[in-house]
């Protein structure tokens, strides 16, 4: 599970036909600062600046309302962060 901002978006006019409905967002993870930004499909709605939880690799199958080519997926969108 990775913790990141919502840096941006990606937009695609054509797309495998079983990516219909999901939105693609540049992911800048938080708890990794050698990590570089990746892309994860959405389906909850996170907008830009938000933070997210993501699932990635096989475990992503899980979140997935139908089966899609699906390698990260925001499962989550933090409402608060509190620092421990």
């Amino acid at each position: 599970m990775i913790v990141g901002r919502v840096v941006g978006k990606i937009v695609s006019t054509r797309k495998y036909t079983k990516l219909n409905g999901y939105k693609f967002l540049l992911i800048q993870p938080l708890n990794d600062n050698s990590q570089k930004t990746f892309v994860a499909a959405d389906e909850l709605g996170a907008g830009e600046g938000e933070i997210v939880l993501v699932a990635n690799g096989s475990m992503v199958k899980h979140g997935l309302t139908k089966d899609a080519p699906i390698d990260s997926l925001v499962v989550g969108i933090v409402d608060n962060e509190i620092n421990l």
